[in-house]
């Protein structure tokens, strides 16, 4: 029987210690492709780029297992892997190389080589599956390994080489989403080396956590957000199949906290309360952590049911505090829902996270400021900020495209570069997020101290850093006004294609 090996280049791109140290999750995508191969009888092994060092240990597990299939295949469930980071793709590209020298068949999977399958395939990539991967990886894997007499250009989601030249390549059209998302099998966990997550998240954490996905898409309409692997189109699995789900995962590993992965969790109306209805009914509530929508959690019960189902936190794509930029974005929700629903979940007891955005064309001081306005008054319980960043198929980048130069894409995750000629410049923005977390971290720790209903008194540490960032602000905020004056070609504000009313309403889903 051949030998399969999975494999990602995303966990390698950046500091491990510093990714180890935030919140490490294993590839949840790369362990729903090796479950499906072993429905079809395949034996898979797994390198687990999050707990590596470098591409050198790609090198022992190729060593160690001799597979006939090295299979790239990045988590496509983590929003930050279709970033197409520098150091990931080239991760990538010398994993590539890695596996043709063993002579290993290489076929790639994900949201970078979805976008820029000539440029895999350039490298050593023998097949690069476009889009969603598992039933294209299901037939190409049955073709190569002569159970079929498929022909390659019959399978749907493939690019491959035609020739012996590098640029002799075919692209075939894309595969429809797999809509039926219960007749999938759960993650391949076992494959995972668990006790490794537990000890890394209970060193720095003290608590274990573990990832989930209900959902495939997202069906709204922000112009900036990519979507190389779904589209616009938006699948959800049944409450019965995801409770069973965690009642193996609750059973088999006992984690302390789940992450729902969704892009948004609770889409469709009535899911969370059955949802809700039988994690108590099952007794498998497990404290998680989501995404949701302002305006869906508005919802009459939805807060409700999160709550009754176990929620801890909802973090929430809030984007900006200026109405005119959320209306730019296409995003679809208004402002004045953010504050509703931050203030309806801390009544709940649940907390919040701000996902912020500096830096979309058109936007001024004056609606940055309305941002950090908007934190100040809802007051978050974490915040996450980036820079509005050019992804290849949305409208922003098209937009965009004429300004970028030889930098396409970030180096790692912590770049905050101006890609295109925004309104500012790259160092006024990394100087707004020192400025942003400074001023959050001050007023969370002051909050904390005021409102502390027990007898505990705060660290020298934690009252250290808070004289510190108080001390500092003022000096900070000069810094950043003195960047904000410095002369910029900036963008003016690109007129949005769809009004507020049609952004707030999901793309249309044929049953």
């Amino acid at each position: 029987m051949s030998q399969i090996l999975f494999g990602q280049s995303y966990y390698l791109y950046f500091d491990k210690k510093l990714w180890q140290a935030m919140q490490p999750y294993p590839p949840l995508g790369t362990l729903y492709a090796a479950s499906y191969l072993r429905t079809k009888g395949y034996s898979v092994a797994l390198f687990d780029a999050m707990l590596a060092n470098s591409e050198a240990e790609w090198a022992e597990a190729l060593e160690r297992y001799q597979p006939e299939y090295a299979i790239l295949f990045e988590d496509n469930f983590n929003y930050l892997s279709k970033m197409c980071l520098l150091r990931m793709r080239q991760a990538a590209f010398e994993m590539i190389a890695m596996a043709r020298q063993r002579g290993c068949t290489v076929i790639v999977s994900g949201a970078d080589a979805t976008d820029h399958p000539a440029a895999y395939l350039a490298q050593g990539a023998d097949f690069v599956l476009l889009g969603e991967g598992e039933e294209t990886l299901g037939e190409l894997i049955d073709r190569l390994d002569n159970k079929t007499s498929l022909s390659f250009d019959s399978i749907l989601g493939l690019a491959y080489h035609t020739g012996p030249d590098k640029m002799d390549y075919r692209i075939n059209p894309r595969r429809p989403d797999i809509r039926d998302l219960d007749s999938l099998p759960f993650p391949a966990w076992d494959l995972v080396d668990v006790h490794r997550y537990r000890e890394i998240w209970e060193s720095r954490h003290g608590t274990f956590s573990m990832n989930m996905a209900t959902t495939r898409g997202c069906p709204y309409h922000c112009n900036w957000c990519a979507k190389p692997i779904w589209g616009q189109r938006y699948q959800v699995r049944s409450p019965e199949n995801v409770v069973a789900e965690m009642s193996v995962i609750k059973e088999s590993y006992h984690p302390d906290h789940l992450w729902f992965v969704d892009d948004i969790f609770g889409l469709k109306p009535g899911w969370l309360e059955e949802f809700a209805r039988l994690v108590q009914h099952e007794h498998v509530s497990i404290p998680f952590k989501c995404l949701n929508r302002a305006d869906l959690l508005l919802r009459e019960g939805e807060i409700d049911a999160l709550k009754k189902a176990g929620c801890k936190t909802v973090w929430i794509g809030a984007e900006s505090g200026s109405q005119k930029i959320l209306d730019a974005m296409e995003k679809g929700t208004r402002v004045d829902q953010i504050r509703a629903a931050s203030q309806q979940l801390r009544a709940a007891g649940i907390e919040t996270g701000f996902f912020l955005q500096f830096g979309y064309p058109g936007e001024t001081r004056q609606d940055i400021e309305m941002t950090f306005q908007l934190v100040r008054e809802c007051q978050p319980d974490d915040i996450g900020m980036s820079v509005s960043y050019p992804l290849p198929g949305t409208p922003f980048y098209d937009r965009v495209v004429s300004q970028l130069g030889e930098k396409r894409n970030w180096t790692d995750s912590n770049d905050l570069a101006m890609l295109y000629h925004g309104p500012y410049t790259t160092e006024f923005y990394r100087q707004l997020y020192r400025v942003l977390h400074k001023e959050f971290r001050s007023r969370k720790t002051i909050r904390r101290l005021l409102t502390s209903q027990t007898q505990e008194k705060p660290t020298l540490n934690k009252l250290f850093k808070l004289a510190a960032n108080l001390a500092t602000l003022p000096f900070e905020r000069w810094k950043l006004e003195k960047l904000a004056r410095r002369p910029h070609p900036g963008n003016i504000l690109a007129e949005a294609g769809l009004s507020p009313e049609s952004a707030a309403q999901p793309s249309p889903q044929e049953q």
